[in-house]
C-alpha cells in the first residue's frame, strides 16, 4: 500500500459517515454511507430499502468523507475510487459499525454492506491554524 492509500486509511478510521458517488441510469448520484476501515479496505452499510447499492455492487464507485464539520485547524478530505462488491459481513465486521440508525426516510433501516477496495485514492490537507488564531487577535 503506498503513502497516501495509508493516510486516506488513516484518515477515515476517524470518521464514521461519507458519501458515495455513482451513476444510475446514465445520471450521477450521491448518497450517504457509513463506513469501517478493516484489512486495507473501506466497508460501507447504506439503506436497503433506498435501492442504491443496486446501481453501486460491482461498479465503479467514488467514496469521499472528510473532518469539515469537526472544527479542526487541519481539516482534510479522502475520496478512494475502486469497485464496490455487495458482501455479507462477519460478525466482528458488523459490530464494528456500531449502532445503526433506526430508519431512514421515516422507513425501517434495513442495511446493506458493500467492500471498496480502493483503487486511486486523494488525499486533500487544508491547514486554517494561522487564519483561526489570527481572527481571535484583538
Amino acid at each position: 500500500m503506498f503513502s497516501e492509500e495509508r493516510r486516506a486509511i488513516e484518515l477515515l478510521a476517524h470518521v464514521s459517515y461519507g458519501r458515495v458517488a455513482t451513476t444510475m441510469r446514465a445520471m450521477p448520484f450521491v448518497v450517504p454511507a457509513c463506513h469501517v476501515v478493516t484489512d486495507g479496505h473501506v466497508l460501507l452499510r447504506m439503506h436497503a430499502g433506498l435501492g442504491y447499492h443496486r446501481a453501486c455492487g460491482g461498479g465503479v464507485v467514488a467514496y469521499g468523507a472528510d473532518n469539515f464539520s469537526s472544527g479542526a485547524d487541519d481539516l482534510w478530505s479522502v475520496q478512494c475510487t475502486g469497485t464496490a462488491e455487495i458482501v455479507e459481513p462477519t460478525p466482528f465486521e458488523r459490530d464494528l459499525f456500531g449502532r445503526s440508525p433506526r430508519h431512514v426516510d421515516g422507513k425501517p433501516f434495513d442495511p446493506v454492506y458493500m467492500r471498496l477496495v480502493p483503487q486511486f485514492v486523494t488525499v486533500h490537507m487544508l491547514d486554517h491554524s494561522s487564519e483561526r488564531h489570527s481572527q481571535h487577535v484583538a
